[in-house]
């Protein structure tokens, strides 16, 4: 009985081993189940960066709507369709299912793969505001939006908060992140595709950063912006280009430009420069017309009429310098932080300095940051129809308008001033379908999946329609 029992022992554990070597057998060590926390950010910062970045037609249509390019084959999003190929869903999930799920799964795994409690701050500091920057976009694009509940996968179908309460959240959040960071510790290092998980210039972005929420609601809550703005300054903002937030990309794929992809990769001659642009350009002598677009075909520049077709080899196109594959993608700048503080002091903030002061210095920054001189930008400045001078008592058209000249290649951003200040002024699209487009509507996935929920919140905001204004666009 003794060696039957012995037997059956032994051949259960032989058995139990191979089990366990079976097992082991179906581990891939090339793919691992868990991705470590600062791959996850990495990727939701690259993934974000490509959002807003982005040219393509199917993702990112802002700088065709704001009337910086203008398509030629497909006109329809110029003429404000937005769902014809459902941009706004595709826009969407994009920020939800790409940057924002990827960076808040390496907030979930921070705690436990990180075992320095100084570095886990940090980095849970500036995961969150990435985060930030994320909600900020998809709020001042769609309006109430998920977000309590938004990225629970115990929510399938969740509620849409309150727009302003979103946006109020977010500043509380932000405040904690800022003082969450610690320049003391180390946080991401290289895996931090803007500042190398240096803490100073995250402390300054997130700082400009509030600077430009305060400012957002400057007309819709103007005690709150000013606490905001003010809260912001004197913590310390952008002091010059060498803050300026750029994601580096690299000059072979997959890591790359998505303007070079969307441009040069695909084979395609989708965009030309849009006339609006280029007219104002002209019209002002603008140093930066030649960093922006190439000559056309007969040596001058040119660009096509907003919402009309337009042929490709006769016009002005997107300067190759913009669509190199290794061009990197601009998330916040010095010359809009100046040109953010010229809005503040006009509108009586304490920031320090006078209006025209930060008014020329965005101008220049923005002159130097695209390959001209300071002497360029002082002859220009100098200019009747350009010095801050002749502002008279519409500060909101001086500033709108450098504004929407500088802040070229980031039409998500351009979008958001031409709504907030309402300059300049542009000329309705040809075979519009709307008026100017001041929100997207919801997309459509949301619309059969979430109905409930879509159906309170476009009765919330007063109807899902690209022409509802949003809680801050209240002129």
């Amino acid at each position: 009985m003794k060696k039957s029992l012995y037997i059956f022992f032994a051949a259960l554990l032989m058995l139990t081993a191979c089990t366990k070597d079976l097992e082991e057998l179906n581990i891939d060590p090339k793919n691992p189940s868990t991705a470590p926390s600062y791959a996850l950010f990495t990727n939701g910062q690259r993934s974000l960066s490509n959002t807003v970045t982005s040219n393509n037609i199917n993702l990112n249509i802002f700088r065709v709507l704001v009337q910086h390019l203008q398509t030629t084959q497909y006109p329809e999003e110029s003429n404000y369709d937005i769902g014809n190929r459902t941009v706004n869903d595709n826009l969407w999930d994009a920020f939800y299912r790409d940057a924002l799920r990827d960076l808040e799964e390496a907030k979930n795994i921070i705690p436990t793969d990180v075992p320095d409690p100084a570095v886990q701050q940090n980095q849970l500091a500036i995961v969150d505001i990435m985060q930030i920057y994320a909600w900020y976009y998809l709020v001042t694009t769609f309006g109430d939006i998920p977000y309590t509940q938004a990225l629970d996968v115990d929510q399938p179908f969740p509620v849409y908060d309150d727009a302003n309460t979103i946006y109020t959240d977010l500043l509380t959040r932000l405040d904690a992140a800022i003082a969450n960071l610690n320049p003391a510790a180390a946080s991401f290092g290289t895996a931090d595709l803007i500042y190398n998980g240096d803490i100073n210039s995250w402390l300054k972005f997130a700082n400009s950063f509030k600077l430009k929420m305060g400012m957002t609601i400057a007309d819709s809550d103007p005690a709150k912006a000013k606490s905001v703005v003010e809260s912001a300054v004197a913590a310390g903002v952008f002091t010059s280009n060498a803050d300026n937030a750029l994601l580096h990309y690299q000059g072979a794929p997959p890591n790359t430009n998505p303007i070079w992809v969307d441009l040069v990769q695909s084979g395609r001659d989708d965009y030309v420069a849009n006339s609006t642009l280029v007219n104002m350009l002209e019209a002002r002598s603008d140093p930066r017309l030649d960093n922006y677009f190439t000559t056309d075909q007969v040596g001058g520049y040119s660009g096509g009429d907003p919402g009309a077709n337009s042929t490709y080899a006769q016009l002005s196109h997107v300067n190759p310098t913009i669509t190199e594959p290794d061009f990197p993608s601009d998330l916040l700048d010095y010359a809009e932080v100046e040109l953010h503080l010229a809005e503040a002091v006009e509108r009586g903030f304490n920031v320090g300095g006078t209006a025209q002061s930060h008014y020329n210095n965005g101008v220049t920054a923005s002159i130097v940051y695209w390959g001209g001189t300071p002497a360029e930008a002082a002859a220009y400045l100098a200019l009747p129809n350009v010095n801050y001078a002749t502002a008279s008592s519409n500060y909101k058209e001086k500033i709108g308008i450098q504004k929407y000249i500088s802040l070229f290649n980031r039409g998500m951003d351009v979008w958001i001033e031409l709504r907030r200040l309402d300059y300049p002024q542009l000329q309705p699209a040809v075979d519009a379908v709307s008026g100017f487009p001041v929100r997207y509507p919801y997309p459509v996935n949301e619309q059969n999946v979430n109905r409930a929920n879509f159906e309170a919140a476009s009765a919330a905001i007063g109807g899902d329609e690209v022409e509802t204004k949003l809680w801050w666009d209240l002129f």
